[in-house]
C-alpha cells in the first residue's frame, strides 16, 4: 500500500489547523490500508520539503527528478485554484533541468518532465464551488472519500501546463483587462500573438484578452472569448474583444479574434494591464509569453 502526504496550504496565522475535509479523507485513505502523513505549509520552502518526498532515487546527472513508481502520493486541499497552482509552480521548480543539462528521455516538446499525479481535494464546506473551479471543469470528485478512491485507484488524466517567462504556470487561464476609477471596463492596447499570428498589433482599443488552457475564463460577463478551450490537447487558445463603432447607427459591437497555437505573448503598449492568472491578480507591465507543455501535470480522478 502507499505512503500519501496529504497538504494543505494555509496563511502563517493558520498553521496547524487541520480542515475537516482533509481529516476526512486520510481516514478514508488510512481505513484503505495507507500511510497518511498531513502537512499545513506556510511557505514555498514547507512546500518544498513535501515535494522532496516524491524524488526519485540519485541520478548520476545529480538531476532532481520524480518518482515515477508512485509510491509515496500526494493530495492537495485546495481553498482556491491558486493553492494548486501554487503546488505545481514548485514542482517545476524543483524538477525543470536547466536548458543546458537536458537529459535523455525528457519528452519531445517539453522542458519538464512528467510531474507527479495530484489528488485534488478541494476545500468548500457546502459541496459545490462558489464559481466553477479546476476541479468542476475536469469532472473530478470532491468528496474527501470520493478523492480518496480516486487515488488508490491509479486512475490518472494527464493534462497540458502552461509555462510562463516569468518563471510560473499557468493552469487555468489568464485574463487580462483594466477598468476605469469607476469600476468598469476601459480599453487598453497592446499586442497580442499566437505563433505567428497578430491578434491585435497593439494599435486598437482592447477590451479584454484571454490566454487560457481550460474553461475558467472563457466568458467574462456573458462574453464569449472561447468557446473550445480543451487541457489535454496540446494547445494555448487566445482571444481578444475589440470593440469597433458602427457609424451609422452610432453603437458599438464587440468583435472576437481567435487562435491556437504552441505559444502565445502579450505587450502592453504603454500603461500597464491588470490581469487575473488562476484566481491571481496582478499588473502586467511589459511582455509576457506563456507556452504548452504537452501533459506535463496530472491528476487523480
Amino acid at each position: 500500500m502507499y505512503d500519501v502526504v496529504a497538504l494543505t496550504l494555509a496563511d502563517p496565522g493558520d498553521c496547524g489547523v487541520v480542515r475537516v475535509p482533509v481529516r476526512a479523507c486520510a481516514d478514508a485513505l488510512a481505513a484503505a490500508g495507507a500511510a497518511v502523513t498531513t502537512v499545513t505549509a506556510t511557505s514555498d520552502a514547507e512546500i518544498d520539503e513535501v515535494l522532496a518526498r516524491l524524488d526519485a532515487p540519485p541520478r548520476a546527472d545529480g538531476l532532481a527528478w520524480p518518482d515515477p513508481s508512485g509510491a509515496i502520493r500526494l493530495v492537495v486541499a485546495t481553498a482556491a485554484d491558486s493553492q494548486l497552482r501554487a503546488v505545481v509552480r514548485r514542482m517545476v521548480r524543483r524538477w525543470a533541468p536547466p536548458p543546458s543539462r537536458r537529459p535523455e528521455g525528457l519528452p519531445a516538446g517539453r522542458t519538464v518532465p512528467d510531474l507527479p499525479p495530484v489528488a485534488v481535494l478541494p476545500l468548500d464546506p457546502a459541496g459545490a464551488p462558489a464559481s466553477p473551479d479546476l476541479a468542476t471543469q475536469l469532472g473530478l470528485p470532491r468528496r474527501p472519500e470520493q478523492v480518496a478512491e480516486a487515488l488508490l485507484s491509479d486512475r490518472v488524466r494527464r493534462l497540458d501546463l502552461l509555462r510562463t517567462d516569468a518563471g510560473s504556470v499557468t493552469l487555468d487561464g489568464t485574463l487580462l483587462g483594466t477598468t476605469d476609477d469607476t469600476g468598469r471596463a476601459a480599453t487598453w492596447q497592446g499586442r497580442v500573438e499566437v505563433d505567428d499570428a497578430v491578434l491585435s498589433a497593439g494599435d486598437e482599443p482592447l477590451l479584454t484578452a484571454l490566454v487560457t488552457n481550460a474553461g475558467g475564463y472563457t466568458a467574462p460577463d456573458g462574453l464569449p472569448l472561447v468557446n473550445d478551450a480543451d487541457p489535454a490537447d496540446g494547445a494555448v487558445a487566445v482571444a481578444v474583444a475589440v470593440p469597433v463603432r458602427r457609424r451609422l447607427r452610432r453603437t458599438v459591437r464587440v468583435e472576437v479574434r481567435r487562435a491556437r497555437g504552441r505559444a502565445a505573448t502579450v505587450a502592453p503598449a504603454g500603461e500597464s494591464v491588470a490581469y487575473l492568472d488562476d484566481g491571481v491578480s496582478g499588473a502586467l507591465t511589459r511582455r509576457r509569453s506563456w507556452w504548452v507543455e504537452p501533459g506535463a501535470w496530472a491528476v487523480y480522478r
